[in-house]
């Protein structure tokens, strides 16, 4: 399995592509922790760190469709780069002026989280033309993805509190959003980067949601992000009784690990199939192995429970993103992976949120519940929209620098832009 990746990675262009995005994403994946632990500097109460980590990722999720839009018609150079340096002015803006003025805090935060550039997108339309337009390559790239992102969530936090302990939070955020131009920066300088155009799309107000089963798969990872969210949430509770924040962050990190685990052996094979079916029974499975979390044991056996919960995380992301590319609208691949970020990172909150009150009400194991109940609704979800999942818009099979469409049930075929490579993998 490490082989395969090994072998996806010595490809022209791939590990330049998969690092500059991941660094390049470090800042979005480390403004909570950073902002919080600014603001706790600064002087300002828990409730103020909360609020501006939160309008944060508000303005993140208003952003990243838009963007991905405008990366779809415009191409990614003249869109990641410039609104990666806008989300890092934003963030200096805070580093800068502090949190004296709430106005200005508020405004910085937004600044910073709405322009945070759409790399995950962008490096998964730029997958079928590195790769060669390979479906399994393809396929398990998006496998790989989703494996760095765990290591990323991970890392990223230990990279703020040791930029704090070199500096302090006011220059962690300066550092954490300059390293993350410079791997922007890497990305759009790449080849493939300034090469990539997309296909050619229909004028729409509604872009990438136009597609129905887009709409579906949406609708589930909302859910699918708001039991991860409120397991967070859940996790402190428990650990309050059991321990502390050792305990919690154990729990966590055998979360990650499970995930890490799940997402490797998930790319390590070809799947045969069609993805929806299989993302049923990936979502199933996930829901299922939430279930024993609310039984909330010794730490010992919750923090087995909390890794075999993560498991098929990794799993379901790499599913998800095959699935995105076959509903996505022609000419909106960008647009259509940044709205998956933009629904489970809103589940997420939401999720946050309501893991609070059912906490409140009974206890760590009412919490679990909610990841529960989210898991369900998010199989749920999938479950009834199954015949508008299982007719993908088109099918698309690339050859060369040529882009072969055949959209419905026999439509006519178009190539891609003129002298462009390969832009777009569609189909199983």
């Amino acid at each position: 399995m490490a082989a395969g990746y090994a072998e996806l990675l010595r490809t022209r262009h791939a590990a330049r592509l998969l690092a500059g995005t991941l660094v390049g994403r470090l800042p979005n994946a480390t403004a909570a922790i950073a902002i919080v632990l600014f603001t706790r500097a600064e002087g300002g109460s828990y409730s103020l760190a909360g609020a501006l980590a939160a309008v944060y990722g508000v303005a993140n999720a208003l952003g990243q469709p838009l963007l991905g839009r405008a990366v779809d018609l415009f191409g990614q150079p003249r869109v990641q780069l410039p609104a990666a340096v806008l989300s890092a002015l934003g963030m200096a803006w805070l580093a800068f002026a502090g949190t004296g003025s709430a106005v200005a805090a508020y405004g910085a935060v937004v600044v910073g989280g709405f322009f945070a550039p759409p790399l995950e997108g962008g490096l998964r339309a730029l997958w079928p033309s590195v790769l060669g337009g390979k479906e399994e390559r393809v396929h398990a790239a998006y496998a790989m993805d989703a494996v760095a992102q765990e290591i990323m969530y991970a890392v990223g936090p230990l990279l703020v509190t040791l930029c704090i302990s070199l500096w302090d939070p006011a220059g962690a955020l300066l550092v954490i959003h300059a390293v993350g131009v410079l791997g922007a920066l890497s990305v759009v300088l790449s080849e493939p980067s300034r090469r990539w155009r997309s296909e050619p799309r229909e004028a729409h107000w509604l872009g990438a949601l136009r597609s129905t089963g887009l709409r579906a798969l949406l609708g589930a990872f909302f859910f699918v992000g708001m039991a991860l969210g409120s397991i967070t949430v859940a996790g402190v509770a428990y650990a309050d009784d059991h321990g502390g924040q050792s305990v919690y962050g154990w729990l966590m990190a055998a979360l990650g690990l499970g995930a890490l685990v799940g997402g490797v052996l998930y790319g390590a094979r070809q799947w045969a199939g069609a993805p929806e079916r299989r993302l049923r029974v990936i979502v199933a499975l996930l829901a299922v192995c939430y279930l024993p979390l609310v039984l909330v044991p010794g730490p010992v056996a919750m923090t087995a429970l909390a890794a075999l919960a993560g498991v098929f995380l990794a799993p379901a992301l790499a599913c998800a993103f095959i699935v995105v590319d076959r509903h996505a609208p022609v000419g909106t691949v960008t647009e259509a992976f940044s709205w998956l970020v933009t629904f489970f990172g809103v589940g997420a909150a939401i999720g946050t949120a309501a893991a609070g009150p059912a906490v409140e009400l009974g206890g760590s194991a009412s919490g679990f519940g909610v990841a529960c109940a989210a898991g369900a609704s998010a199989l749920l979800v999938l479950t009834l929209t199954q015949r508008v999942m299982a007719a993908p818009g088109r099918t698309r099979t690339v050859t060369g620098s040529v882009s072969v469409s055949a959209e419905g049930a026999g439509g006519g075929a178009a190539q891609g832009p003129a002298g462009g490579p390969a832009e777009r993998l569609v189909g199983n």
